[in-house]
């Protein structure tokens, strides 16, 4: 992939992931606003794939962006991101949109959901659960299930009204809400295997996994592991790219790079890769992490051959 064919001016990094089952990727990466920057770097329908969680104005303390916005003016700056990511998505793109919410302020993911509804369909709504409870009771007769479970990590919150705060949502937004997508690429192996035979759809022992997706946080030992107070995992942005489907020549888009989430899916999934970021500190991260990781895909590479 030739970068003048893609942007219309020199990225502050380029990555080159070398050759993958799918071709010669790159993962660019712009220190700029993203609106100014899509605006001013991207061409029309240039983007298959968005994947990315935008500051939720809840008072998060980010380096270089203030996120306290007054109501009004946070969602028409939304509506000016969603306008530029409609124009440079194609046709059959998808926009993967990950939003979440305080207990004093449930309906910001949902006002942000209804201000991209001015541009896009909402195809469909993924809950991205971090953390649950199962109680062996509720789960049946599961033999891998041999007492009561609690899996994931969440952020507690001490109070006597509200309860722990264990998803988020991502919304899957497309131009015209008929987007076919790859759902077996994220698919899950039949709990009842006479399933296979008895449905003239199941082809392989893999289904449909719905849109509850039950991804949890790496665990870490302090701040400096993961220098950015709201990133989600790597795992999360590869199931969207995953689902949407993978092909030669893709180009996925994060319009929030941070410190490279999505970036880092792109580089493991052999895609090619732009963002955007105002925070100097973040995106030096986010190379930081690129580097590492291509360094052990080498590695991991020179020892297999």
């Amino acid at each position: 992939m030739r970068l003048d064919q893609v942007f219309k001016s020199k990225p502050y990094k380029v990555i080159r992931s070398g050759s993958s089952t799918i071709g010669n990727s790159i993962i660019a990466l712009f220190l700029e606003d993203c609106i100014s920057g899509m605006r001013a770097n991207l061409r029309n329908s240039s983007i298959d794939v968005v994947v990315t969680s935008p500051p939720y104005n809840i008072g998060i303390n980010y380096g270089a962006h203030k996120d306290n916005l007054p109501r009004g003016k946070y969602l028409d700056w939304m509506d000016e991101v969603a306008a530029q990511v409609k124009r440079v998505l194609k046709n059959r793109g998808s926009f993967f949109l990950n939003m979440g919410s305080t207990p004093r302020d449930r309906w910001i993911a949902w006002d942000v959901a209804r201000i991209l509804a001015n541009h896009f369909v909402l195809q469909n709504v993924i809950h991205w659960v971090k953390s649950i409870a199962i109680a062996k009771s509720d789960a049946g007769n599961y033999p891998n299930i041999i007492s009561d479970i609690a899996v994931g990590h969440f952020k507690p919150i001490v109070s006597k009204r509200f309860l722990n705060d264990c998803h988020e949502y991502i919304f899957h937004f497309t131009k015209n809400g008929a987007v076919e997508l790859d759902k077996l690429a994220v698919g899950v192996p039949y709990q009842d295997k006479s399933n296979i035979g008895r449905w003239k759809s199941a082809k392989e022992d893999k289904r449909d996994r719905g849109n509850m997706w039950f991804i949890p946080y790496d665990t870490i030992n302090s701040r400096s592991e993961r220098p950015h107070p709201a990133t989600f995992p790597v795992k999360l942005p590869e199931m969207c790219i995953k689902l949407h489907g993978i092909r030669n020549g893709l180009l996925v888009l994060d319009p929030f790079l941070g410190i490279g989430s999505t970036a880092l899916a792109c580089l493991n999934l052999g895609v090619s890769f732009v963002g955007f970021d105002i925070d100097k500190d973040y995106i030096d991260e986010a190379i930081r992490r690129l580097l590492m990781e291509s360094r052990r895909k080498m590695m991991r590479k020179s020892l297999a051959s």
